[in-house]
């Protein structure tokens, strides 16, 4: 896999560095102009993945502080979100979670801002340097309303088992890409282009076992309403809401 990355209009030297680390990885290759094919770009000191539709369509990147993600912090329904119900987090606000399948760590800064100390993972490349540029400018973030927050918040470079071993998680976390079955279904535009560029995970079933395996209370799998079990195991129990269910493979009770 190769991506282009388009060249900076900036010398500020911190974002200049940033650039300059991206464009050593084999497959990141500096560019002039756009691709047909999506690209990454620094947009607003964030980095970002663009379609063709670029600037018409915004770039996707990942902002632990905008205002969406402060929104859903202190708006979002704390403890009573149906994630945070799965998790356990209503029985346990300081859990260790293991975020097998982070994409844009959207679920797992909910999950830290609960007060859970979250370990991400994610094996897409590109997603992964998303996600590490968000965390990045996530804890160079001074402000002391969120400093405890930054610290429960830590992304692994794999998932290597001896990581995830030291960490112990209490509970892991799934949320593998899915096809979608509706083709009418409405999906946000920089979904639409996450969904493009990640594709599914056709392995996904393979990550069930090794997680029941690992987690000390239970692992929780997040899919469509209507989707089969992941590798057809039925769960413990399941949390259903409209769109979405909670898969619950529960090993032990959650302890406070």
């Amino acid at each position: 896999m190769t991506i282009k990355l388009l060249n900076l209009n900036s010398n500020q030297s911190e974002l200049r560095e940033r650039f300059d680390c991206l464009t050593k990885l084999p497959w990141i290759s500096a560019s002039e102009t756009p691709d047909d094919q999506p690209f990454l770009l620094f947009d607003h000191n964030h980095l970002a993945i663009a379609d063709v539709d670029w600037p018409k369509i915004k770039p996707v990147s990942v902002d632990f502080l905008s205002n969406a993600a402060s929104h859903r912090r202190l708006h979002g329904g704390g403890a009573g979100q149906a994630v945070a119900k799965a998790i356990g987090l209503n029985k346990n606000r300081s859990l260790r979670v293991l975020d097998a399948t982070a994409g844009l760590g959207r679920d797992s800064f909910v999950m830290a801002s609960l007060g859970a100390q979250v370990l991400m993972y994610e094996r897409h490349p590109v997603v992964f340097q998303l996600l590490n540029d968000g965390l990045m400018r996530f804890k160079a973030n001074r402000s002391e309303e969120l400093a405890d927050l930054s610290l429960r918040l830590e992304q692994g470079i794999f998932f290597d088992s001896s990581e995830a071993e030291a960490f112990a998680p209490q509970v892991i976390y799934l949320d593998p890409m899915f096809p979608s079955r509706e083709k009418s279904a409405k999906v946000k535009k920089d979904m639409a282009l996450f969904h493009d560029l990640v594709g599914i995970d056709a392995d996904a079933d393979k990550l069930l076992e090794p997680a029941i395996a690992l987690a000390e209370f239970r692992v929780v799998v997040k899919r469509p309403k209507q989707a089969p079990y992941l590798a057809g195991k039925v769960p413990t129990t399941s949390l259903v809401g409209k769109s979405s269910r909670f898969d619950l493979y529960t090993k032990k009770s959650i302890v406070s």
